[in-house]
């Protein structure tokens, strides 16, 4: 039995399709709503040895996955088109901060009891849906940008390196300005906990990272063979309000 070609290096604009794009782009659209809907508002916490609590916030536990997919879709198809799924994502949580405020705002039927409940947990500020926006875009960008540049350097070397690095930067960048843009201040926050929640984001992020690179290298090896193609961004446009693949 032979085994197949390895892929082909080439740059981004060479290729104009791919057959698993799409279904790439579906799974981070997919990710990143559900981790904002169902856990980026709630704080969590850990009992540590000494009695005390160490809070956390609840969509750390899924939402590294968007990360992670990010970092496949720029390794597998360069940054550019990791551009284009970025931006999509953007405009999911735009159309999903709108329709939360539209659906809060409908007067409720007489007698149905949920309302408030309603209002609690999808009626977000402006400060959390801009803080959203504000981090997901400097994060998933600085994330993109760090990966492509290091796989230049490294010559397409190094893998994990470049992952993880990446995600301290991006993470970072998302930890530091989502939380205290859409919380500080506010009642049931106090600054030692929002302290908290940053370092432990950006930590359990990175972890998270680290713990699935092996998953990470069986996924954009498989999608490296399938595609036929290792893009590597040279003489890409970095702009992340550039058009150009």
């Amino acid at each position: 039995m032979t085994e197949s070609a390895p892929p082909a290096r080439t740059n981004a604009a060479a290729v104009r399709h791919f057959r698993y794009y799409d279904l790439v782009m579906a799974a981070f659209v997919a990710i990143l709503l559900l981790s904002n809907i169902i856990g980026a508002s709630k704080p969590s916490y850990i009992s540590l040895p000494d009695g005390s609590q160490w809070a956390f916030g609840a969509g750390v536990l899924f939402f590294p996955i968007s990360y992670i997919i990010g970092d496949v879709l720029t390794e597998v198809y360069g940054y550019a088109r990791a551009r284009r799924v970025i931006w999509t994502g953007f405009a999911a949580l735009a159309f999903m901060a709108f329709m939360a405020w539209v659906v809060v705002a409908l007067p409720p039927a007489e007698g149905w009891p949920g309302q408030s409940s309603y209002e609690f947990v999808f009626g977000n500020s402006w400060r959390i849906v801009l803080a959203s926006m504000i981090a997901f875009c400097a994060g998933e960008f600085a994330n993109s940008y760090v990966l492509a540049r290091m796989k230049i350097w490294t010559a397409g070397r190094f893998l994990w390196a470049r992952t993880i690095g990446s995600t301290i930067v991006g993470q970072g960048l998302d930890s530091l300005i989502f939380y205290p843009l859409a919380f500080y201040g506010l009642a049931g926050w106090p600054p030692e906990q929002l302290y908290q929640v940053v370092l432990s984001q950006w930590l359990i992020k990175t972890a998270w990272e680290a713990a699935l690179t092996p998953a990470t290298y069986l996924v954009v090896g498989a999608l490296k063979r399938r595609e036929g193609v290792d893009v590597f961004d040279e003489g890409t446009d970095f702009n992340p309000f550039g058009a150009k693949v």
